[in-house]
């Protein structure tokens, strides 16, 4: 923009001029200066004429920039604030709002005045290690910062700091707390795809879990003397281990690249009370490998460096977690406990089992007793709902099937440690059975929910109740503990059989499988509305009026 001065006559000089505000291309500007000098020429001679009228005007005087009015108005209250254009070019401050009517964007996101549109950076695994390996930052990394809006740092730090377990109930909804509420703001865009590694969610080991089950499923049908009627054929578990492998590779290849390119989306996935649950899943997946390990691969007894490598970052993980329970703060238990908690406890019984297949049976003891005494504190806990502990949403029934895995586990487990299926490993059989069937009677909590990854934890729960009744039919052989394995069998593979067609058509045909991953860019703060977006100006007006005031009362006094 350029301010073009129209000719006046030289008497009125020193009156206001009009200015004619408009935009000048590129290619005009030398025949626009030429003009200037041609009408500072006339100017020049007209006033030289006159003898003392005025001083001549200067070219400089000229093109001195003249003072106009900047208008800034909020997207949101409509309010607009007049102000004189400062002295600097970037001392420009934008007016604050909320975001949400650019999905998520506020002033921290912008440079220069413009929105950075699909910054994903600040999830990036960069924006960590530049703050730890950058003790003593360097000359140009100061003049960056100088040059960093003010926004924009304390949005970073708001990234990378823990969000509140409870920030996440009050934020979200669903049966994986994976969908923001209406009246929420995000970090990111809602209208844009985000990258893939984004949206890739660590649910997605319950894929894994749901099929490395039905692996050891089908290898207890093979072989077991109460289903041997069936003659089922051992390539049935070939197929599915090998299946379950690769999805385990491919699944956990996935989640480390995005461990090394987007750190920080983990770790909100880590803080997340019901995602945390999760992170135990690989290393159930790869016991439960172990376990189901086809008899023409496997050998006569497992070397106890498999269960070592596979339960040791589990036992670490799980001292973390209890840890946390058992000290209290904001993740004690009656704050985060959900249904998925019992994911941190049903490996114990698993680790229990491969100890007892290595020959370790000290160690499985061990395993048992800490995840039964875990298990009846979780059950309880979630029983009684304390009023300390945060509500849970409706749409959490789903995940109630969760509340089969950890019985009959534990009463797998304690079959295999003792080599017989006695009183203990019948009361906890019967405790799941009776869950079990608690559940089925209310089918309508598993409807009316929109499909995803997470339906696939709810499999591993029936698959491992369908084992435990394959192991009671063993001790207890009759029709009634026949007729009900195989029918607890049949729904778990049917129900998986389900889930897998549904995951092909929701990944390669609706490519609808992997949704924007809203539950990590949720906001620290619940967003609270300004009353006063621009109290600078409004509070000048307000104490202008409060000091007439004041003045004419004390005259009037």
């Amino acid at each position: 923009m350029r301010n073009g001065a129209t000719s006046t006559p030289p008497g009125n000089a020193f009156r206001t001029h009009f200015l004619d505000i408009h935009e000048v291309l590129p290619e005009d500007e030398d025949e626009d200066e030429g003009e200037e000098e041609g009408m500072t020429k006339m100017k020049d001679n007209k006033v030289a004429g006159k003898k003392g009228s005025q001083k001549p005007i200067k070219l400089r005087e000229l093109k001195r920039p003249q003072r106009s009015f900047n208008r800034q108005v909020s997207l949101e209250t409509g309010f607009s604030v007049l102000d004189m254009e400062s002295k600097t070019k970037d001392d420009r401050k934008a007016l604050r709002r909320s975001g949400r009517s650019f999905g998520g964007f506020d002033s921290a996101n912008r440079v220069n005045g413009e929105a950075r549109k699909g910054d994903f950076n600040i999830f990036r695994t960069k924006s960590t290690l530049s703050k730890q390996n950058s003790l003593l930052p360097t000359r140009k990394e100061k003049e960056m910062e100088t040059q960093r809006p003010e926004g924009a740092t304390g949005l970073e730090e708001s990234v990378n700091e823990s969000v509140p377990a409870g920030r996440y109930f009050a934020a979200l909804r669903g049966p994986e707390l994976d969908q923001v509420k209406d009246y929420e703001d995000i970090l990111l865009p809602k209208d844009e795809i985000w990258p893939f590694l984004l949206r890739f969610p660590i649910n997605c080991f319950g894929i894994c879990l749901g099929l490395s089950s039905q692996a050891v499923l089908w290898r207890a049908l093979s072989t077991s003397p109460a289903t041997e009627f069936l003659h089922v054929t051992p390539f049935i578990n070939l197929f599915i281990w090998l299946l379950s492998l690769a999805v385990l590779v491919s699944v956990s290849i996935t989640y480390m690249l995005k461990c090394i390119h987007y750190f920080e989306a983990v770790r909100r996935e880590y803080f997340h009370p019901v995602r945390v649950n999760f992170f135990f899943a690989p290393w159930v997946v790869c016991m439960f490998l172990a376990i189901g390990l086809p008899p023409m691969l496997a050998p006569a007894k497992l070397h106890p460096a498999v269960w070592c490598a596979f339960m040791g970052p589990y036992f670490f993980l799980e001292l973390k977690i209890y840890g946390q329970w058992l000290s209290g703060g904001k993740r004690r238990l009656c704050k985060v406990a959900n249904p998925s908690s019992h994911l941190s406890v049903v490996g114990n019984f698993v680790g229990a089992i491969l100890a007892a297949k290595v020959g370790w049976i000290e160690p499985a003891k061990f395993l048992w007793s800490i995840g039964f005494a875990h298990y009846i504190v979780v059950f309880v806990t979630l029983y009684q709902r304390l009023p300390t502990s945060e509500a849970l949403p409706k749409e959490l029934h789903p995940v109630y099937s969760m509340f089969i895995a950890a019985p009959s586990a534990a009463s797998i487990a304690w079959g295999s440690i003792y080599g017989e299926f006695d009183g203990c490993s019948r009361t906890c059989f019967f405790i799941a059975l009776f869950l079990y069937i608690s559940l089925v009677v209310r089918i309508n909590f598993f409807t009316g929910f929109r499909f995803s990854v997470a339906w696939w934890s709810y499999t591993f729960p029936m698959t491992t109740a369908s084992v435990a009744t394959i192991k009671y039919a063993e001790q207890v052989p009759s029709v009634t503990s026949k007729g009900l394995a195989l029918s607890l069998s049949f729904m778990s593979s049917a129900m998986v059989s389900v889930l897998f067609v549904s995951t092909l058509l929701h990944a390669f045909v609706w490519q609808t499988l992997f949704p924007n991953d809203l539950a990590i860019a949720i906001t620290k703060q619940r967003p609270v509305k300004e009353k006063r977006p621009f109290k600078k100006a409004y509070d000048i007006k307000r104490w202008t009026k409060q000091a007439l005031t004041k003045n004419n009362s004390g005259d009037k006094e």
